[in-house]
């Protein structure tokens, strides 16, 4: 059963930037992609970025390419998501997925995702 815990949202000016880590328990058949999430008030959660942990191959939201940045460090057993030139449309709570989805390589919505972390804010003002 994989664990995932967030970190590194908060409040930040526009045009700022932020870092959020994901701690993963272990790397398994579950954690075949790993992703980015974002929900806020009113709104269904979102896909963000996803990483597919075998190559490092990523994909990204048209909302937030060329400002988001998804990786990983297998060896910390940690993702990350590197959030530059933020915008008040980026307030939301941010979740950490793992997926064992195994398709086409590709951006994955949260029904593909099988297990989650507890969120972290992130305010843009």
């Amino acid at each position: 059963h994989v664990q995932l815990v967030e970190s590194g949202g908060g409040s930040v000016q526009t045009g700022g930037s932020l870092r959020l880590s994901c701690a993963v328990s272990e790397y398994t058949y579950s954690t075949n992609y790993m992703g980015w999430f974002r929900q806020a008030p009113g709104k269904e959660r979102e896909g963000v970025a996803t990483i597919y942990t075998g190559a490092g191959s990523t994909y990204y939201a048209d909302s937030v390419k060329g400002r988001f940045t998804i990786s990983q460090d297998i060896a910390k057993n940690t993702m990350y998501l590197q959030m530059n030139s933020l915008k008040f449309e980026d307030t939301a709570m941010y979740y950490c997925a793992a997926s064992k989805y195994a398709g086409r390589r590709r951006l994955l919505g949260p029904y593909e995702c099988n297990y989650w972390g507890q969120g972290t804010q992130v305010t843009v003002s």
